[in-house]
């Protein structure tokens, strides 16, 4: 698997390591609204957020695509992107974090 040089920062390269590594993303932990998990199994298929970016609820952040479906998941809560745990092309399980907020 080859990083390549859109990745920016530290916390995203932390979340590929992850994935490359043990090919899964951390859970979201229930109650946590600075956790944004996936609704269902699937690969992300593009991320629109950035690390650092102000989001306001009901922004997109990024598309899963399940069963040749795809689906927006958007923020829920306005916030700054802290960390992308499940880069574009990441298979997920539900649950799986993909997106945390700065608290």
């Amino acid at each position: 698997t080859t990083i390549t040089s859109s990745i920016s920062s530290a916390s995203t390269v932390a979340g590929v390591i992850n994935v490359i590594v043990n090919n899964s993303a951390p859970p979201t932990l229930p109650g946590n609204i600075a956790h944004i998990g996936a609704p269902m199994p699937g690969v992300i298929s593009s991320v629109v957020a950035s690390v650092g970016q102000k989001v306001n609820a009901g922004d997109l952040l990024c598309t899963i695509e399940a069963m040749k479906m795809e689906t927006g998941i958007s923020a829920e809560i306005d916030g700054i992107v802290k960390t992308i745990h499940s880069p574009a092309g990441s298979q997920v399980d539900a649950k799986d974090l993909l997106i945390e907020f700065e608290s």
